[in-house]
């Protein structure tokens, strides 16, 4: 199992969106790296959804569920893939709440803040969820 960050603006769509529908494609994705990671996908991985406007903040997690395919808005070659949500996080875990985390200040996030789609550790994965629930 690989662990992703899923960049958004809550404006545009929304983890509490994707609470709302179960179920959604993820497209528009138009950088070559986030374009690969996108491909990179597995059925099952997990990705942290990260609201890029407003508190800058994880607030949920959510599963991929269809591998990487041609992106429906468009006939370049850029891809998308589907997800489903799993859970809210207990608590938003801010861009400064992992800047100040000795694990979590070296996820790709932090360092490539304009990748929209990026890999993370299991580790990564894991100290988020827990500082998410408050530990």
């Amino acid at each position: 199992m690989q662990y992703w960050i899923l960049k958004t603006e809550p404006t545009t769509y929304s983890f509490q969106d994707l609470m709302r529908d179960k179920k959604t494609v993820w497209d528009g994705v138009r950088n070559f790296q986030a374009r690969n990671n996108l491909r990179a996908m597995k059925e099952g991985d997990l990705a942290v959804v990260y609201e890029s406007v407003g508190p800058k903040a994880a607030v949920g997690v959510a599963k991929i569920v269809a591998e990487a395919y041609q992106d429906p808005k468009t006939k370049e070659n850029w891809s998308a893939v589907d997800i489903a949500p799993v859970k809210a996080l207990k608590t938003a875990v801010t861009l400064d709440d992992m800047k100040a985390d000795k694990i979590l200040k070296n996820m790709s996030l932090v360092k490539q803040s304009r990748l929209s789609v990026c890999p993370i550790t299991k580790e990564q994965y894991e100290r988020l969820i827990e500082v998410a629930s408050g530990k």
